[in-house]
């Protein structure tokens, strides 16, 4: 996240900065901190100050004049939002609008303007994430202007974190050209290595149950022990902790402050745009265009195939809960869960579930080529970020899922 500098201070000489903005991806966050920036022209209220600053630095292309007196609204003790007409604002690329923008404490703006549930408890949690650090959220929301400025419906967007005084910072520098840049939560790091360890072990115990290639041989006069029992037992214990892996991600969908990690985030081809980029994408891959869009998480191609695999891995689970319920007959419960063996035989089950195993192995072996393949040409260390959290971007970068690196 891109984090501008504005400051003002207050008449008690204690400093308010801007620290960057949250969108819930409609407009680019550059725009909404352009939206937060506009203010009467005889306003000297320190927020208004440090906007404008911010706004001046981080997108100079949309530093726009004070808006008149007559078009802004203060905001009062009991109404805690500003309202401001504000003509001609870029909105989007080569669309001018006229709007009145809403701009204020982060309930009041919930209350007043209309947001599905999903973004008001996305847009919520990361405002608590940025209370936590000392920053408050002010929350920004846009109604059309329509003739004979008619006031349409508004809509909220998102906030720009606003700080006063000390507070921590929310992305990390690196060296001079570069900026370390904060991608995926520990949360779904820990994730990531669990899946790591617990395919692996599944992987080959799987195997040695397919195809026993070591151990004492039956029927040679020898004892063979538990052997294979130890291996099922392995092998069933590990399945039933991946499941509930892959229950963890499923509420982290809907439950997670990072829009990355969100259930929307599985399909990324929402626009024109999106399927355009991600054909420039294919063509990076290709070797057929040089460059690809810069993306700070997942392009359209990689959230794709990730999407993929969590189907994939979703029907693993359910394949092995049906092999896991044959000799469970006599409980309705697992008897469910075999029924598919019933109608597509249980030699084709099991190869099924062996072939979506080798499937994995070919996933796994091609994701760790690209990851290091990406590494070694775009030096953004990637691979690093399962363990730290952040890749590093060189600075005036501009990534299509976030704001220009500063």
């Amino acid at each position: 996240m891109s984090a501008p500098t504005g400051s003002a201070l207050t008449a008690t000489g204690t400093e308010v900065r801007v620290g960057g903005a949250f969108t819930l991806g409609t407009v680019a966050e550059g725009v909404i901190l352009g939206l937060a920036a506009v203010s009467c022209a005889e306003s000297t209220d320190p927020v208004d100050r440090a906007l404008r600053a911010a706004l001046l630095e981080d997108r100079p292309d949309l530093e726009k004049p004070p808006v008149l007196e007559e078009d802004f609204d203060p905001a009062t003790p009991r109404r805690r939002y500003s309202l401001t007409m504000v003509r001609h604002f870029p909105l989007h690329d080569d669309d001018y609008s006229d709007v009145v923008v809403m701009r204020g404490a982060l309930e009041p703006v919930l209350a007043k303007a209309t947001i599905s549930r999903r973004d008001k408890g996305l847009i919520r949690r990361n405002a608590t994430w940025a209370l936590a650090r000392g920053w408050r959220a002010l929350a920004v929301a846009v109604a059309p202007v329509g003739p004979r400025d008619q006031v349409g419906t508004f809509s909220v967007l998102g906030f720009v974190y606003v700080g006063v005084g000390r507070v921590k910072p929310l992305a990390d520098e690196g060296p001079s050209n570069w900026a370390w840049v904060q991608v995926w939560s520990a949360s779904l790091r820990a994730q990531h290595w669990l899946n790591v360890a617990v395919v692996l072990i599944l992987s080959c115990t799987g195997y040695i149950i397919m195809d026993p290639f070591f151990g004492p041989a039956a029927g040679q006069g020898s004892d063979v022990g538990f052997l294979m029992g130890w291996v099922r037992l392995i092998h069933f214990a590990v399945g039933f902790l991946w499941i509930l892996i892959g229950l963890t991600r499923v509420v982290a969908a809907f439950t997670s402050r990072d829009r990355h990690l969100r259930w929307s985030a599985w399909w990324p081809l929402k626009t024109k745009t999106d399927v355009k980029r991600l054909g420039l994408v294919l063509g990076h891959y290709a070797l057929i265009k040089p460059e690809a869009p810069l993306y700070v998480a997942h392009n359209p191609l990689q959230q794709l195939t990730y999407t993929a695999l969590y189907l994939g891995c979703g029907v693993q689970m359910l394949t092995g809960l049906t092999l896991f319920g044959l000799y469970h007959q006599t409980n309705w419960f697992w008897e469910l869960f075999a029924m598919p063996t019933h109608w597509l035989g249980i030699p084709f089950i099991r190869l099924f579930h062996t072939m979506v195993m080798f499937c994995l192995w070919a996933f796994v072996t091609v994701h760790v080529y690209l990851a290091v393949r990406a590494d070694s040409l775009e030096r953004h260390g990637g691979i690093s970020s399962m363990i730290n959290g952040g890749v590093w971007l060189r600075r005036g970068s501009q990534p299509v899922d976030a704001p220009e690196v500063g």
